[in-house]
Order: C-alpha cells, then structure tokens, then sequence
C-alpha cells in the first residue's frame, strides 16, 4: 500500500516539483494550499495520512500554527518542515512546535526521499522494536512504561512527543552509558549521517525541560565531549 504524504504549500511550484518526484517514487501525494485547508486535511479521520510536508510561511495559518494544531489530536504522525527559513531560531521553533525533522530550501530531492523514509521508519516502529526488551523501565523519580508508551515522574504522567519518548526510551533502558550524538541519532531518527542541524542537542533540551518541571532532578547529563547519559548527579 502506498504511503500517504500531505504536502502543504503555496508556491505552486514547488508543489509540482515535489508532487512529481515523490508521485515517482511511490508515494500518494495530497497537497493543501493554506493553512486552513492544511489543518483541515491533516486533522480528517476518515483519510489519514502517514506524513505531513509544511512550509513555515503560509497564507491565513503559518506552519508553525499548523504543526502545534496537529499536535493536539495526533502526536504519532511524522512532520517535516520544509522551508526557506534556515536559521537556528527557526529549526528550534519548528522543532519545539512538534516538528519531526527540518530541511531548508533549496534542497536535493535526493535528502528530501531519505528524510521522508527516515521519517517513515520511525513511525512504523521498527527501531523501536529493536531495542525493546520490557516492558516497564525505572531509574530515580522516573517510571516509563513502554506498553502504553507512557512517562511518569513522581507517579504523575508526563506528556512527550513520540521523538522526546523515544529519546527517553533509549536513556532509560542503559542508565549510566555514554550516548554520542551520532548513537542518538541513529537510534532515535533512524539516521546514520548528519542531518545539518544540532537536532540532538535540541531535543535533549526539550526533554530535559519537560522531566524536571515536573519534579525530577537533572537526570540526564552532558559529557562534554562524548555526548549525553542517564545518571544521577
């Protein structure tokens, strides 16, 4: 069966452009052309789609808007920003809304089809089945079930994106070993090279934010150098 992409942009071009590559790699490709419509088409239950495409800047709604939307009913769905906005503040907004991954245009067709399977074998578990070998992990305050896919800190749930549990998930299954970003990167984002951003850097933030303002310690520790681990200080 093949993969259901919804593309929202408006730059007819570019939706041309990415709707015949993509249509020729397999895909089925939608595509919404504001806001509006984009929330509308990605929020529908009787027709999901496997992945959402967004520009940042977009007629009524912009993409930032969009994502946290989506995000509020569905925070399974893989997102990808694809936008001409490059900076560092905007891959941190863009990443901070809920936001999976974040490319810049002008970009190859060939990244945007490996960050799109990427994408796509996230969702599908497959890492995640991989290092699966029980059910309920604990280390200090935190209990993470990995049944229900759920965090709680002090036996109250916290709310992660699947990106930041997944994060989680790898921490907390090797208390006390020494992660390195490419590790991380492989193992959360299915990525074996350098997406071009410090999106590992980013998330560990985010994570780290969530779990202590809901009562926990600073569990997760940089070691200058080598990367990140799971320990009490």
């Amino acid at each position: 069966m093949k993969k259901r992409i919804l593309l929202i942009e408006d730059d007819t071009k570019v939706c041309d452009f990415i709707n015949q590559g993509l249509t020729e790699a397999g895909f089925e490709v939608s595509i919404a052309f504001n806001g509006n419509q984009g929330v509308k088409m990605a929020t529908a239950k009787d027709l999901p789609f496997d992945l959402l495409i967004l520009d940042i800047m977009l007629p009524d709604k912009n993409g930032i808007e969009i994502c946290a939307e989506v995000r509020k009913t569905d925070t399974k769905i893989p997102i990808l920003f694809l936008t001409a906005l490059g900076s560092t503040e905007n891959i941190a907004l863009g990443l901070n809304s809920g936001g999976d991954d974040y490319l810049t245009k002008p970009f190859k067709f060939i990244e945007l089809i490996a960050r799109i399977n990427s994408l796509l074998r996230r969702s599908s578990d497959s890492t995640m089945q991989a290092i699966e070998d029980r059910d309920i992990f604990h280390f200090s305050c935190l209990e993470l079930n990995n049944t229900t896919k759920t965090l709680k800190i002090n036996k109250k749930p916290v709310k992660l994106t699947y990106t930041e549990y997944k994060l989680m998930l790898v921490f907390i299954q090797s208390p006390n070993k020494v992660f390195s970003q490419p590790e991380l990167l492989e193992k959360v984002w299915g990525m074996d090279y350098d997406i071009g951003t410090n999106v590992v850097n980013v998330y560990v933030n985010y994570l780290r934010k969530k779990i202590e303002k809901a009562g926990s310690p600073r569990v997760i520790q940089t070691v200058i150098g080598l990367g990140y681990v799971l320990k009490e200080e």
